[in-house]
């Protein structure tokens, strides 16, 4: 045998003892991000929770991403809010139905794992967990050489939530009367970022640590901006007014979320002339010559989730949300079809400054 020394799995460029690393430094802050049903300790091969007890439960479950978001948060060398980002995209989608998230598992593959770099993506992912009330229980690091460039590396992650199946919500509770309420965003959330990219970075050549006037700050905190995570608000919000259903506006915009929510025989009547987008929404439509079909079908436009509430709940579902520091206002109504009409959602009218 050679006296060489032989092929090592560090060698290729995958590294055990940087793997162990990353989880010591991790795992304090995976530790904060936890419910009292949680069994068993991290560094198990599975997560362990107790269900509690339920009538008649129904687990709901939503796996997701974060996107092209990734590049602008590589390209700036910040991985602290991405996980954020993360949570909110897969337990928003929960809540929908009215399902309480109860915990996450995320999954990470990264080019080469340097631990203070997934700790601090992690960090995100843990404090996501916490404003969303759920816990975080486990997750993966797959460490990918050749495949993808050391400092290259992408986010997904599954969320289990529980809902009784007699408060379950959905367009089934949908009505002719309901209020359409909308919730702001906090910005672009985590959808439509290569238009954006391509808008703000390619075309327009700005730089992101540019600071950007009408915005307030630098381009790259802009596009960093967490995406808000409603999840608590929600379930607050349904557990005090009658919610018929919720709408977390994602990829395909308002309209192309609500159309999701509304069942045969009604139609959800919304007016622009109730909010201003934030001017990120403006800058990219301006810059880009972007029109507005295009934008509404690619960003939120300002909404982050909708809820559809009885109209004698309307006044208290908005002092609810207002208590809860969240932007809320009357986005329009659920009214009755038209014999003939086809169109389940129309958003008509003028954004007011826009």
């Amino acid at each position: 045998m050679s006296e060489n020394q032989g092929t090592s799995y560090e060698a290729a460029g995958v590294s055990i003892e940087a793997g162990d690393r990353a989880v010591e430094l991790f795992a304090p802050l995976a530790k904060k991000a936890t419910r009292p049903e949680v069994r068993g300790s991290l560094g198990g091969f599975a997560g362990l929770f107790a269900l509690g007890k339920y009538k008649e439960p129904l687990l709901a479950a939503g796996s997701d991403g974060v996107g092209t978001k990734l590049a602008v948060a590589q390209a700036m060398n910040k991985h602290d809010t991405i996980g954020i980002d993360l949570v909110a995209m897969c337990v928003d989608d929960l809540v929908v139905c009215g399902a309480e998230p109860l915990f996450l598992q995320d999954y990470i593959a990264i080019g080469k794992v340097v631990p203070e770099h997934v700790a601090e993506i992690v960090s995100g992912i843990a404090e996501g967990c916490i404003q969303a009330g759920c816990a975080l229980l486990g997750g993966e690091t797959a460490e990918h050489p050749g495949l993808m460039a050391e400092g290259e590396y992408d986010v997904s992650a599954t969320a289990v939530g529980v809902v009784e199946a007699d408060e379950l919500l959905g367009p089934d509770r949908v009505r002719a009367g309901d209020v359409i309420i909308g919730m702001a965003s906090s910005g672009l959330h985590s959808n439509g970022y290569s238009l954006a990219r391509h808008v703000l970075l390619e075309k327009a050549g700005l730089p992101l640590d540019g600071y950007v006037e009408e915005l307030g700050r630098t381009l790259g905190e802009e596009m960093l901006e967490p995406t808000r995570i409603y999840a608590k608000d929600c379930l607050a919000l349904a557990a005090e007014c009658e919610v018929r259903t919720f709408c977390h506006v994602t990829g395909g915009g308002l309209a192309g979320n609500m159309v999701r929510i509304m069942p045969e025989g009604v139609v959800a009547e919304m007016s622009r002339g109730t909010w201003t987008p934030a001017q990120i929404f403006r800058t990219i439509a301006d810059l880009g010559k972007v029109s507005r079909e295009e934008m509404e079908k690619t960003f939120n436009m300002g909404v982050g989730m909708v809820a559809v509430v009885s109209p004698q709940d309307r006044d208290r579902a908005l002092a609810m949300l207002a208590a809860r520091h969240i932007d809320a206002w009357v986005l329009g109504e659920v009214r009755p079809a038209a014999e003939g009409e086809t169109e389940r959602v129309i958003l008509s009218g003028e954004h007011p400054g826009f």
